[in-house]
């Protein structure tokens, strides 16, 4: 390929942006995602403000863009939320834990690690990257919880969204979750 043409791909394509989704659409994807996050937040604050456990990771806020607002989205579906969190928490802190000699290179091989993990065992779920990348570059007590981590926030959070989605996601005529389990 020649460089012309190489460069020519980083235009992109004619096709324009994707088409408005209906007001309907909008409302409960804000539904989803207020119940979901909301509800890993109350039981973050119920149960964990008091430890060093934290339940709500950034991540989980780009799991619920996925969840709530792309649901037919093949990223969005249950084995790839909470296999791609777990997955990736487990990289993350085995990243952190071999590597924190080296924080760069801990960030680079846990996130390139998850993403090729997550694709070989076909649970892509892209903030599961940032759930890997959070293990690494989190605070103290996230390091300090060490493997817990994959259970709480990376397993127990998901969940809590999943549970959300199922019942949410399946009010609407116009909606249906999951499209598969497996």
């Amino acid at each position: 390929m020649s460089l012309k043409a190489y460069v020519r791909k980083m235009r992109g394509t004619t096709r324009g942006s994707p088409p408005r989704v209906s007001n309907q659409e909008v409302f409960w994807s804000w539904i989803g995602a207020f119940l979901g996050i909301g509800l890993v937040g109350l039981i973050n604050q119920a149960f964990f403000s008091e430890t060093d456990l934290a339940l709500t990771i950034g991540s989980l806020g780009a799991s619920a863009v996925l969840l709530y607002g792309a649901v037919r989205s093949p990223l969005a579906q249950p084995r790839n939320l909470v296999g791609g969190h777990v997955i990736s928490a487990l990289v993350g802190v085995t990243s952190w834990k071999l590597l924190s000699a080296d924080p760069w290179l801990a960030q680079a091989v846990a996130v390139a690690t998850a993403i090729a993990l997550m694709h070989l065992s076909r649970t892509l779920h892209p903030p599961g990257g940032a759930t890997a990348l959070i293990a690494v570059i989190g605070s103290e007590e996230i390091h300090a919880i060490g493997y817990y981590y994959v259970l709480i926030p990376a397993t127990l959070g998901p969940l809590i969204l999943l549970g959300v989605a199922l019942i949410v996601n399946n009010i609407p005529a116009t909606r249906r979750y999951p499209e598969n389990w497996i």
